[in-house]
């Protein structure tokens, strides 16, 4: 389990970018492969118009398909948002369902309810969810393999553990970030630094768009634009690589 200390202001500080200005700026730190780290299109938002969703995962395990050897299908819950408590922050519960296919939606509206009120910030699931209207009402983040309309036989079967959601191996205490454009994990070891980082990248890229937007743009304009842009690029690499 990932056991790193970020202050909540870094979380909130996050908070303010999308995430891919996320995803672009830890490119810079060159801390990983740029094809790694973010989950793929299966996982989807389920409520596009909601903030970026900054959190630690929560992993579980989950299956739908027959019936928990224990009657009651909610039985983990209360030890599930206990140990919400061995998180270095708040909570993303990441939910990895087992069946293949999925058979019934991993959450409704009283699991995220609950959820919400021992401090989650969201819920990311491989599997689907329901009640979407009333999760989008209590303004909980979601993020889906698809929806479906039923629980079936839901139950978690593990807390706690490694498991794999859109491609990625997440472990609990993962810091995750996520909006309408996807999930991806943010290196524990760099998240300080990532707000100010995004501040600068942001502010190279608006080279270009102050430019493409102003009046007459030409070719030669744009690649002086676009040189400048890059050259910005360069400098905050040199910053914050750690392999440099």
């Amino acid at each position: 389990m990932t056991q790193t200390s970020i202050a909540v202001q870094t979380l909130d500080d996050l908070a303010r970018y999308d995430t891919p200005t996320i995803c672009n700026v830890i490119e810079l730190f060159d801390v990983r492969p740029r094809n790694t780290g973010y989950m793929d299109a299966r996982i989807r938002c389920c409520f596009p118009k909601f903030p970026p969703m900054v959190g630690f995962a929560a992993t579980a395990t989950f299956r739908s398909q027959a019936a928990p050897r224990k009657a009651d299908v909610y039985a983990s819950l209360n030890q599930q948002v206990e140990r919400f408590g061995e998180l270095p922050g708040p909570p993303v519960v990441v939910f990895q369902d087992l069946d293949n296919p999925v058979v019934s939606a991993t959450f409704g509206e009283v699991m995220c309810s609950i959820y919400k009120a021992f401090g989650a910030r969201g819920i990311v699931t491989s599997g689907a969810g329901r009640d979407l209207d009333q999760v989008e009402a209590i303004g909980f983040p979601a993020f889906t393999d698809g929806t479906i309309c039923s629980h079936g036989y839901c139950h978690t079967l593990q807390l706690h553990i490694p498991v794999t959601v859109g491609g990625v191996a997440v472990e609990t205490g993962d810091l995750l970030h996520g909006d309408r454009n996807g999930v991806t994990t943010i290196p524990t070891d760099i998240a300080t630094e990532i707000p100010d980082a995004c501040r600068d990248y942001m502010a190279a890229e608006q080279i270009v768009l102050d430019y493409v937007r102003g009046p007459n743009p030409t070719p030669r304009g744009l690649e002086d634009a676009r040189k400048a842009c890059q050259a910005a690029f360069v400098e905050i690499a040199k910053r914050v690589s750690r392999k440099r």
